[in-house]
């Protein structure tokens, strides 16, 4: 999808676009842009997507700076004329972009993390950050947990996590591993990568970050120190494993699931997460609006996933069938290929989220490419658990009809309609973060 065909699809659907590709404003001093947020995405992400979109606008000689403040850079290019066009990145943590929002010191916030409900209200005045313009899902990401490339255990269990960070597990022996104390390294305060594992792994079973653990604002150097500590274990955003070694993760009664990246893609791995833009609706920026637009086309996304993070681009794919799976789930993985999107619902609603909205664009793409429109399509829903299965299995099912509707607007003509109800969790139905990630819809094509 070219950068003008996306701009054109986010006008009908009624989004706050309001710069194309030729007519950007370069004004003669300052930065054009000001980005603040997440360090996941702005250490090596976020700079690329600004040069990439740079040179979609014939801006020459792009290249960064680097100021002396740690965790800040400033991406340049020139006009035809020689003016300096600039970009100022600050890369100290989600939340820091919110409160520059706040402070109308950006003009764009990078999060790693959903935005806060006390961040929503903080930012109202700025409209609602929550609306399917402001919140722009930019690539997929998984939390890795890793361990020195030396240490034997292969995977683990949310809980024993939560167990090992929470300082309560204190040696590798306890794990069935050895190597005596376990050393323990995570990201600081400011982090949309702890703001993760917090939520994902240590609030949902009550427990807190042990104090002893190594903070480190830089994932790089986080993930670096692990590798040459024989006792460690961090966990990371998934492109910054480098010598570390990465293990499965079970959750709840789901199979143990590593980082791979067709498993992220669908945010079936258990430490999957979203990588947001965050576009004030009432103080709007051009060349804000140029970067979330140009992230989101064909070349945003092979740029997202050049940096070693899962991008939105859909493909097929097999799946091999296994004992585990129902009879009629197995039928359809020797038949069929399933495709590399989940479509997922806002919580306690059977109304597609925001990502699930930007989906319905690619995977309708995706099937008017592959000549998939006519019968060659079947959709999956699958819930979390209920006391009543029979009521679990029509949910899910319902949940795959409100995909169909959308699809069929279209001319989509389906092949079959599926749920599966409660069957093969990706995560455990003991909180809501798990529920809604087992709400799911999963799309296959023959």
């Amino acid at each position: 999808m070219t950068l003008r065909v996306f701009f054109l699809l986010m006008l009908c659907a009624g989004l706050p676009i309001t710069a194309s590709a030729a007519d950007l404003p370069t004004p003669k001093q300052g930065p054009v842009l000001r980005i603040q947020g997440s360090n996941t995405i702005g250490a090596a992400l976020g700079p690329a997507l600004v040069e990439g979109l740079m040179r979609e606008q014939g801006l020459l000689k792009v290249h960064s700076e680097t100021p002396d403040k740690a965790n800040e850079l400033r991406v340049v290019g020139e006009t035809a004329q020689g003016r300096r066009v600039m970009v100022d990145i600050a890369a100290h943590g989600s939340s820091t972009g919110f409160t520059a929002l706040k402070n109308a010191t950006a003009d764009l916030a990078a999060s790693s993390r959903p935005i806060k409900d006390s961040e929503l209200l903080a930012l109202q005045s700025l409209g609602d950050l929550k609306s399917p313009g402001a919140e722009q899902v930019i690539a997929i990401d998984g939390l890795a947990i890793i361990l020195h490339p030396q240490n034997p255990l292969n995977q683990l269990n949310t809980e024993q996590l939560a167990q090992i960070f929470s300082g309560e597990v204190k040696t590798w022996e306890e794990l069935g591993g050895s190597g005596g104390a376990i050393h323990l390294y995570a990201r600081d305060d400011q982090s949309g990568t702890y703001d993760t594992f917090k939520e994902v792994v240590l609030s949902r079973r009550g427990k807190t970050l042990n104090s002893a653990a190594k903070r480190f604002e830089s994932s790089e150097q986080l993930s670096d120190a692990v590798s040459l500590d024989p006792q460690g274990i961090g966990f990371i955003g998934l492109p910054y494993v480098r010598q570390a070694k990465a293990v499965a993760i079970v959750d709840g009664q789901s199979q143990a699931m590593p980082p791979l990246n067709s498993l992220i893609a669908t945010e079936d791995y258990p430490l999957s997460r979203r990588l947001f833009f965050y576009l004030p609706p009432n103080a709007k920026n051009p060349w804000a609006e140029a970067l979330v637009a140009f992230a989101q086309s064909s070349n945003g996304q092979a740029i997202v996933a050049a940096n070693g993070f899962i991008a939105q681009t859909v493909q097929a794919m097999a799946v091999t069938p296994n004992a585990l799976m129902p009879e009629g789930y197995q039928a359809l993985s020797r038949h069929a290929q399933r495709l590399t999107v989940n479509f997922r619902f806002e919580e306690g609603s059977a109304t597609l989220d925001n990502k699930a909205r930007q989906d319905l664009t690619r995977v309708l793409d995706y099937l008017q490419q592959n000549q998939k429109t006519n019968r060659q399509v079947t959709l999956v829903g699958f819930g979390d658990a209920k006391s009543d299965p029979a009521r679990a299995d029509l949910l899910s099912k319902l949940r795959a009809m409100a995909v169909r509707r959308e699809l069929v607007k279209s001319g989509v003509v389906f092949r079959e309609i599926r749920g599966f109800g409660a069957e093969m969790p990706v995560a455990a139905n003991s909180a809501d973060e798990g529920r809604i990630k087992n709400r799911r819809v999963e799309v296959w094509v023959y």
